[in-house]
């Protein structure tokens, strides 16, 4: 017995409210399982009806709405900023634009190893962040220190959970290495981690660096993912870390 069909809300026939993908040839089930979750991804209708370039949006509009560190006038950097929906929503929370007044005006910058399409209010640079001198260029764009450092950059995917687990802690601490350089002092250092057991080396890296660190699974993440994100605010400066 299948599901009963829905009258959609023109009155004009019925519709079964799931979208349903079929295997196409060449296809593996778990693509068209993935596929058919982003068409009924919540999240992905959002995006596209609020015009964000993905879901992914969301997750950083939850954590500033929980930590309050995209503020008016803020610097900000994006590393692996393709395709851009953390840009989209840093460039309006900073006030990059000058929409806003009676508020501070901020800079948003991101940073990706490929082309990105320009976002306005956004400088976008194709940048290994990883090179010898990718701080001092970052810090050279910025005309100073950044107040936020944010990454939702994940390694690509092996399909073993334990080395894709121990890959993107390795890009998530090299980040922060990346951050200690171009943080001002009380400066936020967001980024994505997925929940494993080897964190720990990077949660003593952050707590001797920062004053909080919090690991939250913010609602726009997927329930079956085991991805997190660490926001670290509070940076004390390299020369008041404690090892």
């Amino acid at each position: 017995m299948g599901k009963k069909p829905t009258k959609n809300s023109s009155g004009r026939g019925y519709r079964d409210l799931t979208v349903k993908v079929k295997t196409a040839k060449g296809r593996k089930i778990s693509s068209t399982n993935w596929l058919q979750r982003q068409l009924n991804d919540p999240y992905v209708k959002r995006a596209q009806a609020d015009g964000y370039r993905g879901r992914a949006a969301y997750k950083i509009l939850e954590l500033d709405d929980k930590f309050r560190f995209l503020l008016p006038g803020a610097r900000i950097v994006d590393l692996g900023c393709a395709p851009g929906g953390w840009l989209q929503v840093a460039v309006k929370r900073a006030n990059t634009l000058g929409e806003r007044k009676s508020k501070a005006q901020g800079y948003v910058l991101g940073v990706d190893l490929q082309e990105v399409d320009p976002i306005p209010g956004a400088e976008v640079h194709q940048l290994d962040f990883m090179e010898d001198d990718a701080d001092l260029k970052v810090r050279e764009w910025l005309n100073g220190k950044a107040d936020v450092v944010m990454s939702d950059m994940a390694a690509s995917a092996s399909g073993h959970k334990q080395t894709d687990h121990l890959r993107i802690i390795a890009l998530c601490e090299a980040a922060a290495y990346f951050a200690f350089d171009v943080l001002e002092d009380g400066g936020t250092f967001v980024a994505k981690v997925l929940a494993g057991g080897a964190e720990g080396e990077l949660q003593k890296l952050l707590k001797a660096r920062f004053t909080k660190v919090a690991n939250v699974k913010p609602p726009a993440s997927r329930s079956d993912s085991s991805e997190k994100f660490v926001v670290a605010t509070g940076f004390k400066g390299s020369e008041n870390a404690k090892e």
